[in-house]
């Protein structure tokens, strides 16, 4: 396609849904089939803005609902297109019956989740209930700790989704505010290499090459739907690590910026971590860097590919160390929490596995203060000199009131 440039600086100070909707333009998407919902809206009112202005050739559908939205994005993935969208909350609720079509019909398509409570009580604010909503819908799932992830792991999602051997969506995770709607300066590329980066889509299978016809979304009952789903399975275990590591080490070569499946900060020698995601990866190394400072060995493991879960990786992050700490920012209404799950079930088949703790926190945007995060390392610490988890395994931090039983 070409427009003309908009030209950029190297550093611009952007919250992560300009970042996100930046990207989006860059990328030269096809097709934003969307509808709006908080704090998401301004990735696709941005794009929108960006068609209105001639900035980019790509069709802006307005649709009657996120279901729909998503419907729209299948549609036009199917037909050949590089197509993109954005959702939060209940909005990606509505959504969910269709990330399920779209990874089975294999259609690269590139969703940014802006994260946010689900209702009731109705809350607009950040949490990390819709990220697990969908954790096992069959498409790819990054997360981004800040507005300049945001705007890399767009590129990102793209190249390895669109791969012709993966061929399955991908989700950019953000922290609703936190990340959404927080300025910070965001290193970027001009046009003409973020593009380059991408490349030109190739669509493989689209509906609309009439000399080699496709059906998409049959009907396969108990014949086929196994193996259907088995190989789906595999493939994203398989095939999807080792290309996410390709694309990385790609997208590091052209920019400098490094990305990895699990972040580790200050791990070559800590005693004690904090395994989190999002915005609180950045509070904890802060904190870690603070206890390091008075003689405690503190460090952070961040996960960066939530899908497919890198359990290996995990296990290597967190195998010398003595006691850690996983933080789940969902409820888990009945069961231990998600990431706690995952972390636990990685490190049980490990020769060496940390005394292991879980902790729910900022539900509904409520702070990871500094302050708790000391508690928790202290936590920690003692921990490992009784040689065993001396609270309850699980537990919450922040919450009013009386203390709420847990596990």
């Amino acid at each position: 396609m070409a427009f003309d440039k908009m030209e950029l600086r190297d550093i611009e100070v952007w919250d992560g849904n300009f970042a996100a909707a930046q990207a989006l333009r860059q990328a030269q998407v096809d097709v934003v089939a969307a509808y709006p919902i908080t704090p998401s809206t301004p990735i696709v009112e941005g794009y929108a803005k960006f068609k209105s202005d001639n900035y980019v050739e790509g069709e802006f559908v307005m649709v009657e609902s996120e279901h729909a939205a998503m419907s729209g994005c299948i549609g036009a993935a199917a037909a050949g297109g590089r197509v993109a969208t954005a959702t939060s909350s209940q909005g990606l609720a509505l959504m969910v019956e269709t990330l399920y079509q779209a990874s089975g019909m294999r259609l690269p398509i590139v969703l940014n989740i802006v994260n946010r409570a689900l209702a009731a009580p109705l809350n607009v604010n950040g949490d990390h209930s819709d990220m697990y909503l969908c954790r096992d819908s069959g498409w790819i799932q990054f997360d981004a700790f800040s507005p300049q992830g945001a705007y890399d792991l767009n590129f990102i999602a793209f190249k390895v989704s669109e791969d012709h051997d993966i061929r399955l969506p991908a989700i950019i995770n953000q922290d609703g505010f936190m990340t959404s709607h927080t300025a910070q300066g965001v290193t970027t590329m001009d046009d003409d290499t973020a593009f380059g980066f991408v490349g030109t889509y190739k669509p493989m299978n689209d509906m609309l090459d009439f000399e080699h016809p496709v059906t998409h979304g049959v009907q396969t009952e108990e014949d086929w739907h196994f193996e259907h789903k088995a190989r789906q399975h595999s493939d994203l275990m398989l095939k999807v690590s080792p290309k996410i590591d390709e694309v990385f080490a790609d997208f590091e070569k052209l920019t400098g910026r490094k990305y990895s499946q699990v972040e580790c900060y200050d791990m070559e020698d800590a005693d004690v971590a904090v395994f989190c995601l999002g915005t609180s990866v950045e509070t904890a190394r802060e904190v870690a860097t603070e206890m390091r400072a008075k003689g405690v060995k503190a460090g952070v493991v961040g996960l960066r590919v939530i899908r497919p879960f890198p359990f290996e990786r995990v296990q290597e992050a967190l195998k010398d160390v003595k006691a850690v700490a996983i933080l789940d920012r969902s409820s888990p209404n009945g069961a231990p929490g998600a990431m706690y799950n995952e972390v636990c079930a990685a490190m049980y088949s490990h020769e060496s596995s940390p005394l292991i703790s879980g902790y729910v926190y900022g539900l509904g945007g409520r702070d990871l203060t500094k302050a708790h995060l000391v508690d928790l390392y202290n936590e920690l610490e003692t921990n490992v000199k009784a040689g065993k988890v001396t609270t309850q395994l699980q537990q919450f931090i922040g919450v009013r009131g009386p203390k709420l039983s847990f596990l």
